[in-house]
């Protein structure tokens, strides 16, 4: 089967995913004693508590963590993993916030402040349109655009570029066009489906936890704004990604505590689709304090998310973050999703991330295959699916050389 569909809630899933799970992870003789239970609960579709997710943080075998979660990738996805065709145009980098981690940022006076307007937004996104079927658009908190900008920006972008989903505004980008608008946040999110927004992008979820936030992103929502705003957006009926930025000053308990409350709102909603741990880009100035994650780590994160938060579909390794290496590596410890071709990008390379940024369809391809997975290329939403075949690669003809 070339091309497929499936539903939201599922979004590509084997239905009977967890029958199968408990077929492969039998017998219990092939985990050690110290993972047991937790097997024994993953088998049963047992939430994990947060001993549990601690307790797979500290377990010395990070190897046998990271085959536990991809024996639940590969129940539910097979061999699939998943990209799309999608382009990052961060609309401008002015905000009204000055988060610690932040590299982005700028001030309005700032000599590099810059800020799209519309037409430059749509003559911009008019480079990409052919090639893609997706704009991922977040950036900085604009003292000045309310919810009416936005609304003009999506529906010129609908009208330009039918084909092309509109991935934008993270959360607290919603609570300021409220605040700036004078009108509740469902409001926001409902006038900005009608003008043409598909989903929203997890971004700005740090960890959830108002103590940690206080510290490191003073003056954003606060954990429950985020979980109410992703929750009205559900109610409407707009999926939406979540996030968690791991590797500042959080404890192990705060990071699981915060996979816990994304699956506790699923639970309600079902309207997440795609869970994406990323860790913090350090450098000496930003947040000198940081833990700094080290490749072990992100995969360990990886394979605790998707052992914990077991009921959002899609876990993603975000290779603008991690860089391609670690994102193959993850395919085979939780992560099913490696974002899209991209083409441009400023938050993340601002931090440091070298991810190129030139990547084709093919060469995504190449890393998932070099992973032992199947490219599938994926719609915004989840719902519609193709197998993904790279054109084969004609070899160059040699001249000989002169006898």
């Amino acid at each position: 089967m070339e091309n497929w569909s499936s539903n939201r809630k599922l979004a590509g899933s084997h239905a009977d995913w967890q029958v199968r799970l408990a077929e492969t992870l039998n017998p219990l003789s092939d985990w050690s004693n110290a993972l047991h239970d937790i097997v024994m609960k993953v088998m049963d579709g047992t939430q994990l508590s947060l001993e549990d997710g601690v307790k797979l943080y500290e377990h010395p075998d990070l190897h046998e963590v990271g085959r536990l979660a991809h024996h639940v990738r590969t129940a539910r996805f097979g061999t699939h993993a998943y990209f799309n065709s999608n382009v990052h145009i961060n609309q401008t980098n002015v905000c009204v916030l000055a988060c610690r981690f932040c590299a982005f940022r700028r001030g309005p006076k700032a000599t590099d402040a810059y800020s799209m307007g519309i037409q430059e937004y749509i003559s911009d996104l008019e480079r990409y349109a052919p090639h893609i079927d997706e704009v991922h658009s977040v950036g900085g908190l604009h003292p000045d655009w309310d919810v009416s900008h936005y609304e003009s920006l999506f529906k010129r972008v609908r009208e330009e570029f039918p084909h092309v989903a509109i991935k934008a505004l993270t959360a607290v980008e919603i609570k300021h066009l409220g605040q700036l608008s004078s009108i509740p946040t469902k409001e926001v999110l409902s006038r900005l489906q009608t003008a043409g927004l598909t989903s929203l992008p997890g971004g700005g979820a740090e960890i959830l936890d108002d103590e940690v936030r206080a510290i490191i992103c003073n003056g954003k929502e606060s954990s429950e704004e985020y979980l109410r705003i992703h929750k009205e957006a559900h109610e409407l009926g707009i999926p939406s990604n979540c996030t968690m930025l791991f590797g500042t000053i959080e404890s192990l308990e705060q990071r699981v505590q915060h996979m816990i409350s994304i699956r506790d709102l699923q639970s309600q909603t079902s309207g997440f689709q795609c869970f994406v741990p990323y860790p913090f880009l350090p450098d000496s100035s930003r947040l000198p304090q940081a833990q700094l994650a080290t490749g072990s780590e992100v995969l360990r994160t990886i394979a605790v998310s998707r052992l914990v938060i077991s009921n959002v579909p899609h876990i993603k390794a975000y290779r603008m973050n991690i860089g391609d290496h670690v994102a193959e590596l993850a395919l085979q410890f939780g992560a099913d999703d490696i974002d899209g071709t991209v083409q441009k990008e400023s938050i993340m390379h601002l931090a440091g991330s070298t991810a190129p940024l030139d990547h084709d369809r093919a060469r995504l391809a190449r890393i998932i295959t070099d992973a032992g997975c199947q490219p599938v290329q994926r719609n915004t939403t989840y719902e519609s699916f193709s197998i993904y075949v790279p054109p084969k690669i004609v070899p160059k003809r040699n001249l000989k050389m002169a006898q």
